[in-house]
């Protein structure tokens, strides 16, 4: 009798063991099938969290599999994100994309914006400085011993561009007031800057300002436009290598069609495109941003 008991006891322990097992295998597969997104900080956190809300919840119901968010704290840290394997899908400047890809064998360019083929940046000044309109690049000298901000070190638009443009005027970084420009960290932060006062001058996304312009929060009346740039490609999606692994084979075909089949019929797909500041995401590759390497690789951006 004693021995049956402990029997039945034995029996109910294995099926009690063999169902915690299965929880954990379940509990990893439910995690493998996760999509991690991520995108650079580029922008103030509530416009950020608010359009990758709404973008998650598209891919989810588009692909039929769980997509997540997950947040970073600067432009270093998506690109060691996507490197380490924690982000499967990145909004990317061109310059971090472009490190990001050299550092993730098979990761590939999918997808970009309408505005990202010929994409600009703008000098913006104080209207209380003495700077003036600029009529070509090498007007940019006027800027020298002034007090300027880039955005972010690791900023196509706020930075990598800005610079390669003042180094073609002839201007290096050690000719601004200071011996040095600031960092803002991102757009947004290099436009109330240059409004403040606080700086002289800055460059910034043209995309940015254009918004900023709209919603209000420029006041033409302290902050201008001085000059912009010729165009070059900028921000995309790049996915990692190994999504078809990781899900199903043509995974990454089927999201990229999810972008390309973004549109404004869909009250969803038309918030997205709002907040992205398009009209529509096309068709992108990695060679599109060759310039980039070679302007990243010039300045010390790209090793």
């Amino acid at each position: 009798m004693n021995q049956k008991i402990r029997g039945i006891k034995l029996i109910k322990i294995a099926i009690a063991v063999l169902s915690v097992s299965n929880l954990f295998s379940i509990g990893s597969l439910k995690a493998e099938e996760i999509l991690h997104i991520g995108a650079i900080p580029d922008q103030n956190p509530e416009h950020l969290n608010r359009l990758y809300k709404v973008l998650s919840s598209e891919l989810s119901e588009q692909l039929n599999v769980q997509v997540r968010y997950k947040p970073v704290t600067n432009y270093a840290a998506a690109v060691t994100a996507f490197r380490t394997g924690d982000l499967d899908l990145v909004w990317f400047g061109a310059l971090t994309g472009v490190q990001a890809r050299l550092q993730s064998k098979g990761s590939k360019v999918i997808a970009q914006r309408d505005i990202d083929e010929k994409f600009h940046s703008v000098f913006i000044a104080n209207k209380k400085s003495s700077i003036q309109k600029i009529n070509n690049i090498n007007d940019l000298k006027t800027l020298k011993d002034k007090r300027f901000t880039f955005g972010s070190e690791s900023s196509t638009s706020g930075r990598l561009m800005p610079q390669y443009f003042l180094n073609k005027a002839g201007l290096q970084l050690k000719d601004f007031k200071g011996a040095s420009p600031g960092f803002s960290g991102s757009h947004d932060a290099t436009l109330m800057l240059v409004q403040s006062g606080s700086y002289e001058a800055g460059a910034l996304s043209e995309e940015v300002w254009k918004r900023n312009l709209e919603s209000g929060r420029v006041d033409p009346s302290k902050v201008f436009v001085i000059w912009k740039t010729p165009s070059y490609h900028n921000y995309h999606w790049i996915a990692q290598g190994n999504l078809d692994k990781k899900f199903k084979k043509g995974f990454t075909k089927d999201l990229t069609n999810v972008f390309l089949r973004f549109n404004e019929k869909s009250k969803k797909q038309k918030k997205i495109l709002e907040l992205f500041s398009a009209k529509e995401f096309i068709i992108s590759k990695n060679e599109n941003y060759n310039q980039i390497e070679k302007v990243g690789r010039t300045i010390g951006k790209i090793k």
